[in-house]
């Protein structure tokens, strides 16, 4: 019988983990990540790659939470990785803002005339550092 439990639970645990994958690409999706960049890029003809990439990005980051593994890839790669992770979070952070209409309305509100684009920025920089913060110091995923 306790065998059955484990096999429901499985079962559950996988189901919820399908929708909540749907949800985030759908929401990736929803947003327009890939096909912006894309379009900023002028590499059209690379969409599927990205899409792919983004998918098996999802996979590779969802099998680090249940399978505990170390792939030696040194500091330059753990560098590149990091940046990779930084600016796809700074780009899904200003997409969401684009669609919700948050760069206006915090203009407005802030009074920023000038220098919107470094705000941007500072916005992708940020997430780009957080990510090497995680990567790069020892533990400081586990705080």
């Amino acid at each position: 019988m306790e065998i059955i439990k484990y096999i429901i639970l499985s079962l559950i645990g996988f189901g919820s983990g399908i929708v909540i994958a749907g949800a985030v690409f759908a929401f990736i999706a929803i947003i327009g990540v890939v096909p912006r960049f894309a379009q900023k890029t002028k590499t059209v003809k690379f969409i599927k790659l990205y899409e792919e990439a983004i998918i098996f990005g999802g996979i590779f980051g969802t099998s680090t939470i249940f399978i505990d593994y170390y792939i030696p890839i040194g500091n330059v790669l753990t560098f590149i990785f990091s940046l990779c992770i930084g600016m796809f979070f700074g780009a899904v952070a200003v997409s969401l803002a684009e669609i919700l209409d948050v760069v206006p309305i915090l203009s407005r509100r802030v009074r920023i005339q000038r220098g919107m684009r470094y705000f941007l920025l500072s916005i992708a920089v940020g997430k780009f550092l957080g990510s090497a913060l995680y990567y790069f110091v020892p533990g400081f995923f586990n705080n």
